[in-house]
């Protein structure tokens, strides 16, 4: 569809949230102006541009995103400008043009009959989305062209939105330090933000202040109706029930189990982790290579990232003002008896940490206005997902803890698998049933680290099954929320020659019964593999595990009197078996 000449008018759009959020509502609104035959003017992100510490080389979109890019990639589908014209951008600051405050997963119609009317009358209309995506997943099969605006998605999430330069170069370099050693590497998203926790009620998983948090989040979430729910619930039922995020130790000892050797490198995305390093500490234990993209970047490099941005905390103290003392001579004579009450202390600046229990938690019921340093923080957050993002999406084996978000939307970790199971259905991503993987874990809570034959079984069967049952569950639970976690069947086509796979893929066999069960069936234009990363080319074979006869005992921790480069006796013995155990199963050069 070629976009007519004349349009109807100008849409403006202004877009908060985080990464998902941004990055959901950018493809919706793009499909809402093809839908509306209207000029979209490139989005504003708020979170950016609300901040007077960001740096002035980079304006709202393009802090994050290629705008050239952007405009180029769509000019066949949608009229894309920079800015209003100067008689619509007065108008604007006078606020004299008509707004909508769109809600979530809006229908089509409501911009057909409600917003499309506006815009023809006044020429121009500003949305405001806030949600994480405003018009709904699944489009309605009557509505014209519907196909074609659901492929329009696509279009705009995996071709059109490409990071600026800084930021992917250096997401290249990351991912060229993590296949350094010459294996394959996990990419793995703990999703446990206090948002989704507090959401989900997931409270008593922790401790003392970490539970308190999460409690004062979701009474707030109470009071403006997220959350419909009493305050106080039950987190080992929900956690047994599949609503709370798997701990970091539970998805170590399901990658333990299934034959993931102890020096696997892990990189754990993702901008927060809620308790901090703390709950990171089992999964340590388990593998020695755990790294992020702090330790695998220089502050320097990270610099690079955000431009040239004003020092808000200056570096010299400063002396305090001095005080003026007025002295009133009559009125100390006259004042009431001795000793005088001291005055009431001034207020307390805003220099408290906004998490902690110190803070607000026992003060007040909103949250503080957030400072410039915190709001600079949160545009660098954008940046450090982006390049999260990348990794993910091109990691060997990508694995989650928790595909939902603060609002039981699909989160990052959703965005992530659906835009490999467009590059490719055969990338092993692994989605775990938290209802069955709680189950399994009870079965041995009192000997969590000595599991039997047949647990480890049970667990290598289930996590073998959800490479594909996880993609049938994703077409129904996710894909109405949000497209973009499954975009299958409508945007699906193979990437490979069916010989052929990368090392960091399924077995054919699993990539077949994927392609089969998502009727992917035609070939993608050549253009579209130039970009994709490919390491080597090896034919596997998958076999069942089942006849593993070795235990559990040194399995999910190294012995500590084991040598890195060898070491004799059983533990080492059964960590080779456990790795012999991998390479048929992944098929990769270990």
């Amino acid at each position: 569809m070629d976009p007519s000449s004349q349009t109807n008018g100008f849409i403006f759009v202004r877009i908060q949230g985080g990464f998902h959020e941004i990055r959901n509502s950018i493809c919706d609104v793009v499909v809402v102006s093809r839908l509306l035959n209207a000029t979209l003017v490139i989005p504003e992100i708020q979170s950016t541009t609300r901040s007077k510490g960001i740096s002035s080389e980079f304006k709202s979109f393009a802090y994050l995103y290629n705008e050239d890019q952007f405009m180029a990639a769509l000019t066949k589908d949608v009229n894309i400008v920079r800015t209003l014209p100067k008689n619509l951008k007065w108008a604007r600051r006078k606020k004299e043009i008509p707004s909508f405050k769109v809600r979530y997963s809006a229908s089509p119609y409501y911009y057909l009959n409600q917003v499309l009317l506006v815009l023809k009358k006044h020429l121009v209309v500003e949305l405001v989305v806030s949600e994480g995506g405003c018009l709904q997943a699944i489009l309605p099969p009557e509505l014209e062209h519907q196909e074609e605006l659901q492929r329009l998605r696509c279009r705009v999430a995996f071709h059109a939105l490409r990071f600026r330069q800084e930021v992917h170069e250096l997401a290249t370099k990351v991912l060229s330090r993590l296949w350094a050693p010459g294996r394959p590497f996990i990419a793995y998203d703990p999703g446990m933000t206090s948002e989704a926790l507090a959401y989900h009620g997931c409270a008593e998983l922790f401790q003392d202040v970490h539970t308190e948090l999460i409690q004062h989040k979701r009474s707030w979430m109470i009071k403006r109706g997220i959350v419909e729910e009493k305050l106080s619930v039950n987190s080992a039922k929900r956690r047994l029930g599949g609503s709370c995020p798997l701990m970091p130790e539970e998805i170590g000892i399901l990658l333990r189990s299934y034959g993931y050797s102890w020096d696997t490198i892990i990189y754990v995305s993702g901008g927060e982790v809620f308790g901090g390093q703390r709950t990171l500490l089992p999964l340590h234990a388990m593998f020695e290579n755990v790294v992020d993209k702090t330790s695998l970047t220089t502050p320097w490099e990270l610099s690079r990232l955000y431009g040239r941005e004003v020092n808000l905390i200056s570096s010299y103290p400063k002396n305090p003002p001095p005080i003026e003392k007025k002295i009133k001579y009559e009125s100390w004579k006259t004042e009431g008896p001795r000793p005088r009450p001291l005055p009431p202390p001034p207020a307390r600046p805003k220099s408290y940490n906004v998490e902690g229990w110190w803070g607000w938690v026992a003060e007040s019921d909103n949250e503080p206005e957030s400072t410039v340093m915190e709001l600079r923080t949160n545009a660098h957050k954008l940046l450090w997902e982006a390049i999260d993002y990348v990794i993910c999406v091109e990691a060997d084996v990508f694995i989650t803890g928790f595909d939902f978000d603060g609002k039981g939307h699909p989160n990052f970790a959703s965005l992530v698998m659906g835009h490999r199971l467009y590059q490719s259905a055969a990338l092993k991503t692994y989605r775990p049933d938290r209802k069955e993987v709680a189950k399994l874990l009870e079965e041995i809570h009192d000997h969590l680290y000595q599991a039997n034959h047949t647990w480890l079984k049970s667990v290598r069967k289930h996590m073998r099954q959800r490479l594909l049952d996880g993609l049938m569950e994703a077409s129904t639970k996710s894909k109405p929320l949000s497209f973009l976690s499954h975009p299958i069947p409508e945007c699906s086509c193979l990437r490979y020659d069916s010989k052929e796979t990368s090392f960091h893929a399924s077995s054919p066999s699993t990539q077949s019964q994927v392609e089969a069960a998502l009727g992917v069936a035609h070939q993608c234009p050549a253009w579209m593999d130039s970009d994709l990363i490919l390491h080597s080319k090896d034919k596997d074979n998958e076999e069942d595990l089942d006849e593993d006869d070795s235990t559990s005992s040194g399995l999910f921790f190294r012995n500590s009197g084991e040598s890195h480069e060898s070491g004799g006796g059983e533990s080492n013995n059964k960590e080779e078996a456990q790795l012999n155990d991998l390479e048929e199963l992944e098929g990769g050069e270990r």
